[in-house]
């Protein structure tokens, strides 16, 4: 790979990036910025559940302002690396500035968690578990796709942000948000289609044992849209199969995912203490294990609050750092697409980041509203798919009884015609339900299913 073609400024759809366009003085990237953020999709991660369901404190943080934050943390760790990049690389210098490394990792940081269903990651879990053991297990056979099939029983958010920002977003516009082939390659963390029929049997070890390549990042319905992002920026494919789609990640996912790591590291800490679930004494610990020798001023006349607040921004900063000199030290292996690792598994400060995950899944992510909000989101969630899978289905075969008649009132138009022809089409109308439940907010789940299954109803 290289970064020339790796950096491309060029949009998804085919829009010009002409003088006239940009009088505005924005770069592209920025403008990619800015499309995430005024897109209606971003707008309801305020309602969507980072880790806590709707706290009384108003301090503990949701989807939006966690991905507000891995954004700011990516622009950091992208703007260091963009630096030495072009001291390393100068024939890059007249056609990119340092800048436009960190504005790549910061639109597609922004972007990270667009895909995430209601109820938080147990959210994808629940998709999943009703194709898998649920009611729509029935369509296993019906698909006749096995690629397509594990679309839904491998439900991914990760791939439905993609399906977001390339086509439902602007859904009658050719590219959805018509970003750039740089931002979107780099918002794919997992390069690759959900099921991989290849005869190379490393690959398939390697898929199986390596973290990275757990998840995918686009559905049967994106595939070829991924194809023409990772042609463009010219990603390196790890099977020469043309039938299995498994490309090496951009470089700049690595520092994405990076940036989501360290936040979700110390920032659920931070929650955790604000909520009473860490104490104070373990989270001072952690923190100032990520420290080293760093000088803490003016520490011990704060009060509690500020100083695991001044730990953290300490903290965060010492990562950005960390996270920058590896990249950059990988950069060459990474380039060639060499490198199958996370970035924090390997930086200095990896076992205090790991023992606060221990302490995290054993003190915040099994707390007891934590466990109840995700149970509830399977009951939710699994209903929700039924009820309109089955209105759906039962139009396309012609007998659509009067109830469902009414449930399919409560479909909004935009899940109503999406492209394609869903009367002809299961895998589009399975797709059309879970566009349309995965995009819910946790309110709005919640209070649609409570009315439509009667246990609540609205007035007038």
């Amino acid at each position: 790979m290289n970064w020339e073609r790796l950096l491309s400024k060029s949009r998804l759809g085919g829009i010009a990036n002409s003088p006239a366009f940009n009088k505005d003085g924005r770069s592209e990237f920025q403008r990619d910025f800015d499309r995430i953020v005024f897109s209606a999709a971003f707008r309801r991660l305020q309602d969507k559940t980072q880790v806590f369901p709707l706290p009384e404190s108003d301090f503990v943080h949701n989807r939006l302002t966690h991905s507000l934050e891995v954004s700011c943390i990516g622009r950091s760790i992208g703007n260091i690396v963009g630096k030495r990049m072009l001291e390393k690389y100068p024939l890059l210098k007249g056609e990119f500035s340092q800048f436009d490394f960190g504005e790549i990792v910061a639109a597609a940081c922004l972007a990270h968690d667009i895909g995430n269903p209601p109820f938080g990651h147990s959210g994808e879990d629940a998709i999943a578990e009703y194709f898998k053991n649920g009611n729509g297990r029935i369509f296993e056979g019906k698909l006749k796709s096995k690629k397509k099939w594990c679309d839904f029983t491998k439900f991914e958010g990760n791939a439905q942000g993609f399906r977001i920002i390339t086509k439902l977003q602007n859904p009658h516009v050719m590219g959805g948000l018509c970003l750039t082939y740089a931002t979107l390659a780099s918002f794919t963390k997992y390069p690759k289609e959900s099921l991989i029929l290849t005869d190379d049997k490393d690959l398939l070890e390697e898929e199986n044992r390596n973290k990275l390549y757990k998840k995918f990042g686009f559905f049967q319905s994106e595939k070829d849209i991924f194809s023409d992002v990772a042609a463009h920026v010219g990603l390196v494919k790890k099977d020469s199969n043309i039938s299995s789609l498994f490309w090496c990640r951009h470089p700049l996912s690595f520092l994405v995912e990076a940036a989501d790591d360290i936040c979700y590291r110390v920032m659920d800490l931070e929650d955790g203490f604000h909520l009473g679930l860490i104490s104070f004494s373990e989270a001072e610990e952690l923190l100032t294990g990520l420290l080293g020798s760093s000088e803490l001023k003016d520490y011990k006349s704060r009060d509690n609050d500020d100083k695991i607040g001044y730990l953290r921004a300490k903290s965060l900063g010492t990562l950005i750092s960390q996270l920058a000199d590896l990249f950059c030290e990988e950069e060459e292996n990474i380039i060639e697409g060499n490198f199958d690792n996370g970035l924090i598994n390997l930086v200095s400060s990896a076992s205090t980041l790991k023992e606060i995950k221990s302490v995290s899944k054993e003190k915040i992510y099994s707390h007891i509203s934590v466990i109840e909000r995700e149970a509830a989101g399977y009951e939710v969630l699994g209903g929700l798919l039924d009820i309109f899978i089955t209105a759906v289905n039962e139009k396309a075969y012609g007998n659509i009884s009067g109830k469902n008649q009414k449930v399919l009132q409560l479909l909004p138009d935009q899940f109503q015609f999406i492209s394609g022809n869903p009367d002809n089409d299961l895998y589009l109308r399975l797709l059309q339900i879970t566009d349309f439940v995965s995009g819910m907010t946790d309110s709005f789940a919640v209070s649609l299913f409570r009315k439509i299954k009667g246990i609540s109803l609205s007035s007038i």
